[in-house]
């Protein structure tokens, strides 16, 4: 019975010629889209369960509040590892501070430079990572070094290299202990390519074992078995007000497995992150497959009354309505596997592209069965899904109606396929709206002010001891190339703030007051180099030698700390006395979504480990990046050259946003398409169920137009009702997203009227195709053949 029903179908879908196409076409760009989302959420939801231990494994969490301001970070005092080993041995299985630097590692003659990480001995055991040659315990060598598998060939090629030498940033020379699987990419550290010892001296985090007020590293965590995460984090939340006598600071453990999903915090607690992206994407997959599944119910039910004969003659022979339910469900399975063919061509020629904009390195993984059998029951269900209304409301026709030939479809009969056509062009103007605001968001925050000049600025990370020490030589030397307007040197970059402090003094301070400042150390020529703003005061300048640790504030830290004439006066630091020379316009260093970071610029060059350098405008890049690399050649002759440019490190504060628009457009892109074929299937039938009406209007005198606006004008309607129906959703789901940004852009009027203006154009240029054609058509023929 089963073959009798395919064979069947297989007949009816070559008869009905350009309408199984426009479905089959439909439902493969719908199933398409649905994989990729699936496969891409699936490498969401995966995400560093690589590690056999994930469900014991966290990192410490440090929630603090300044300013009347939480916020939680992954920075603790190196001294909480060991209260934490210590006092509650029985709740931890092992811990590991660490973080993360840039680091040059060489050997012979081959050099390299890529992302390590400072860890403790526990590390490689509790991320269980496979080792290749040598063995994860050396590691408790504090001369030892672990390297990745690319790293390791990189430098030693296919060999052995465990118990070899690489030198580390020029300066400390260690053995390889052991060579590692290069971790995948759904994983937290897979940028990490080598882990250096914690108690080796070279690392400048393994002295400060006694100061609680000083962050500057992380600490994983594994639990013991019989531990929970919530319970344990109840029991050593509050440890760090034990030893602070300032500041309000909590602890919590963040298990791994939210690390991905869940890494935003509010008021000290995980709230969201990803996880909206994952529950969004599923959303529009499953969205952008019922659009599809819409245009098979539609062309379906539109041709009810051509094959309302077909229904009553089975009848009439003893056909039950459940066969004929059988039959036409038959009918969607087999387009809808036919689709799957599509859909899988489909999916694999677009997987490069959609990697590309979604940051992502999927595979399609053809020899998985379980991937294979998902695949099957969802076409499945989508075949059920698509052809369900149409199978109860094609078998439920009367045969005695549709034999005697008067059978009428009835005037409500075309409401469903209204309904579902107002439902398909809702999802797709949402889309659209959705995809023009989230980049107007992007493009408001990249034209804010940034109160510096980030054209021709480049760093280079200062991580040999041969870099330290020639400031005035290199910048001479960097200068005299013609290439570089200025150099200078700061503790993070213009693009970021390393470090906040707390603990400053000055005249008329509140004396329960203690804000939190952003704390940045530069030299004299920082100012000239990045082109700040001035706004009070002056700039460091060699001509005052009391300019050695002299301060700069911002806009926003002179609001802070509330000093109405903050120039000439002193501010009080570790002790110490540091006048305010001048004010400096905000510099948007963070978050350009947030507001500016309340910053002290202070003068200090032993802190310095960062170099900007300012390339003149009319110089060709490429001429004067070799030229200052032949500057850091001579002063750093055995390290590679290595910069970024800060115009990039800016960008790339916005490509989580960018990525988001960048997918929505592709997939508002594939819902319109969808729905564009739809509604050239229901123009098709529209014009050939009206074909004897179109010949006699023209007889009767009818021009192309007026028969272009008669068929076009219904299809018109319903697009403006979704727009209409579109339109409120959108805004009050946009507008609580752009709550979360401080800085944010408005949702104006003109871009629903351009959405509606889009939508129309498209309709019409969907429709007119048909409809002209239909027009254009003999009508003395089209009366004959009728």
């Amino acid at each position: 019975m089963v073959r009798n029903y395919f064979r069947i179908a297989w007949r009816n879908l070559i008869k009905s010629k350009g309408y199984s196409l426009i479905n089959i076409s439909g439902l493969g760009v719908g199933m398409a889209v649905a994989i990729l989302i699936g496969l891409w959420i699936w490498d969401e939801i995966s995400f560093d369960t690589y590690h056999k231990n994930l469900k014991s494994l966290g990192q410490i969490a440090v929630t603090q509040t300044f300013n009347g301001v939480v916020e939680t970070g992954s920075s603790v005092a190196v001294p909480l590892e060991n209260e934490l080993r210590v006092k509650y041995s029985s709740d931890f299985k092992d811990l590991s501070l660490f973080w993360e630097s840039t680091n040059i590692l060489a050997t012979g003659d081959k050099k390299l430079s890529g992302r390590g990480m400072w860890a403790q001995a526990g590390l490689p055991d509790m991320f269980t990572l496979e080792m290749i040659y040598g063995n994860a315990s050396t590691f408790k060598d504090a001369s030892t070094v672990l390297l990745s598998r690319s790293v390791a060939t990189a430098l030693f090629g296919q060999t052995d290299p465990t118990n070899k030498t690489v030198r580390v940033d020029n300066k400390t020379d260690m053995k390889v202990g052991g060579v590692y699987r290069d971790l995948p990419r759904n994983t937290t550290l897979t940028d990490i390519k080598f882990l250096l010892p914690w108690d080796n001296k070279a690392n400048r985090w393994n002295t400060q074992t006694a100061a609680w007020d000083n962050h500057g590293s992380s600490l994983f965590i594994q639990l013991n078995e019989h531990a929970d995460f919530a319970k344990t984090t109840e029991k050593i939340k509050n440890i760090p007000k034990e030893h602070l006598k300032v500041g309000n600071e909590e602890i919590m453990i963040h298990p791994m497995s939210k690390w991905h999903l869940y890494s935003q915090f509010e008021n000290g607690k995980a709230v969201g992150g990803r996880i909206e992206f994952v529950w969004l994407f599923g959303i529009i997959g499953i969205f952008v497959l019922l659009l599809a599944c819409i245009n098979f119910m539609n062309l379906s039910t539109a041709r009810s009354e051509k094959r309302a004969k077909e229904v009553g003659i089975r009848k009439a022979i003893g056909s039950l309505r459940g066969q004929l339910i059988g039959q036409f469900l038959s009918e969607s399975l087999l387009v809808a596997l036919m689709a799957l063919v599509l859909a899988v061509v489909l999916a694999r020629i677009s997987l490069s592209f959609f990697n590309s904009i979604a940051d992502k390195q999927i595979a399609v993984p053809w020899f998985n069965p379980v991937f294979w059998l998902l695949v099957l029951a969802f076409t499945l269900f989508t075949g059920l899904l698509a052809g369900s209304y149409p199978a109860f409301y094609l078998s439920g026709f009367s045969p005695v109606s549709t034999l005697k030939g008067s059978f009428r479809a009835g005037r409500h009969a075309s409401l469903p396929r209204k309904v579902l056509v107002v439902l398909q062009f809702t999802v797709s103007v949402t889309l659209i709206i959705s995809t023009i605001i989230v980049f107007k968001q992007v493009q408001f925050a990249k034209g804010r002010p940034v109160g510096y000049s980030r054209e021709g600025l480049i760093t280079v990370v200062m991580n040999t001891p041969e870099l330290y020490q020639h400031y005035n030589g290199l910048r001479d030397d960097l200068i005299a190339t013609g290439a570089v307007e200025n150099m200078a040197e700061s503790n993070s970059s213009a693009t970021e703030i390393w470090s906040s402090n707390y603990g400053f003094d000055w005249k008329g301070k509140a004396p329960d007051a203690n804000p939190l400042f952003g704390t940045l150390a530069v030299t004299h020529d920082f100012g000239k180099t990045v082109g700040w703003k001035i706004i009070d005061g002056r700039d460091f300048s060699r001509n005052f030698s009391t300019d050695t640790g002299a301060f700069i504030l911002n806009e926003a830290a002179v609001k802070l700390s509330g000093l109405k004439h903050p120039v000439g006066q002193i501010m009080k630091w570790n002790g110490k006395d540091h006048l305010i020379v001048g004010v400096v316009k905000d510099m948007v260093m963070e978050s350009p979504y947030k507001p500016t970071v309340a910053t002290v610029f202070h003068m200090q060059y032993s802190w310095a480990n960062l170099i900007t350098v300012k390339i003149k405008p009319a110089m060709p890049m490429q001429k004067a990046l070799a030229q200052i690399e032949s500057v850091f050649k001579k002063y750093n002759p055995g390290s590679p050259f290595e910069y970024k440019f800060i115009d990039d490190e800016y960008a790339r504060k916005f490509a989580e946003e960018q990525r988001v628009g960048n997918l929505a457009a592709f997939f508002a892109t594939l819902a319109i398409f969808i729905s564009c074929l739809g509604l050239l299937g229901l123009a098709s039938f529209v014009a050939e169920q009206r074909k004897k009406e179109i010949g006699v209007r023209k007889v009767l005198g009818a021009s192309v137009l007026n028969i272009w606006q008669m068929l076009s004008k219904d299809f018109v309607g319903l697009v403006i009702i979704s727009c209409f129906v579109a339109i409120p959703f959108t805004w009050h789901f946009l507008n609580q997203w752009l709550q979360r940004y401080q800085y944010r852009t408005e949702i104006s009027w003109w871009i629903f009227a351009a959405s509606i203006t889009g939508a129309i154009f498209i309709t019409l240029l969907t429709v007119s195709f048909q409809t002209i054609k239909t027009a254009l058509t003999n009508p003395v023929k089209s009366i004959r053949t009728e």
